[in-house]
């Protein structure tokens, strides 16, 4: 079946009372915020209203909520944008590597990771647990702890839910989230949107970085993987989407390096022979 809403239908149990206050002080925040910017003529009631339940609806999305709209972009993704690599040995190779890094999250879902066939260097995420890694990607990493660097960093943007507070700014902005519900064809296309081609801002991919060292840590991969890789690629004329966003990817990599326990000892993936054998000789 089709869904052509993502409804929250009818407010919890906690008494129509008290979601109409919550969302009065919504109203009131952003009426206080148009005045605080020194705007002359201050939004209609109804327009903040309608705000006011909006943010409401962002602020109440469950997981399985996130996750079907995941599944929709995911469909669109594959379907319009990307084909999967028909090899299951590679994506079981990736699959391992990702489930062991979700070993050290504390947010569970349901995740996919997906190997698409495309030339660019290059790994992404989605709302609900979707993480994508290029053929291009594969083929330039060295080692599996290299690998898993980038795996991580896309999952922090699934733990920190950055893709959902993204969407909930602009689906708030554009009027796709309505009194009735949320509009998923049109959030689809956003989402969707906002995998491939909107930046992330600098403390969401900061943010990533910090989640990505802690993963890889406790999974018990060498750290210098994640730098290494993010070293080689900063210096690139045309790096990868995941390094070309603000902050620079040289800042990026003090910031890390900087986090990186003393005394941490070695951890494993550095094998580059090993990784040749497993992934990129099976590549096109």
């Amino acid at each position: 079946m089709r869904l052509s809403r993502l409804s929250f239908g009818v407010f919890p149990r906690r008494g129509r009372r008290f979601w109409a206050v919550v969302t009065l002080v919504c109203c009131l925040v952003l009426g206080a915020e148009s005045l605080w910017a020194g705007k002359s003529v201050a939004l209609p009631w109804t327009d903040l209203l309608r705000r006011g339940v909006e943010i409401y609806q962002w602020s109440s999305l469950t997981d399985a909520q996130e996750v079907r709209l995941g599944q929709a972009i995911h469909r669109q993704l594959i379907g319009q944008e990307f084909a999967v690599y028909p090899d299951t040995v590679l994506t079981d190779y990736v699959t391992q590597v990702g489930e062991r890094l979700l070993a050290g999250t504390s947010r569970t879902l349901p995740y996919t990771f997906t190997v698409v066939r495309s030339p660019q260097v290059n790994a992404f995420a989605t709302m609900g647990g979707f993480v994508y890694v290029t053929t291009g990607l594969l083929g330039q990493v060295r080692n599996e702890a290299e690998l898993a660097g980038v795996i991580g960093h896309e999952i922090g943007h699934i733990t920190g839910r950055h893709v959902v507070k993204q969407m909930q700014q602009m689906a708030v902005a554009q009027g796709i989230a309505t009194a009735a519900g949320l509009d998923s064809n049109r959030l689809t296309g956003l989402g969707l949107e906002l995998a491939l081609r909107r930046p992330r801002s600098r403390e969401a991919e900061m943010d990533a970085d910090r989640r990505a060292l802690r993963y890889v840590l406790a999974a018990g991969y060498d750290p210098s993987g994640l730098l290494n890789f993010m070293r080689g690629l900063a210096g690139r004329p045309a790096p990868p989407s995941f390094l070309s966003t603000h902050p620079a990817p040289q800042e990026r990599l003090a910031a890390l390096a900087e986090r990186v326990p003393p005394q941490a000892e070695p951890g494993f993936g550095l094998d580059e022979i090993a990784y040749r054998s497993a992934v990129q000789n099976r590549l096109p």
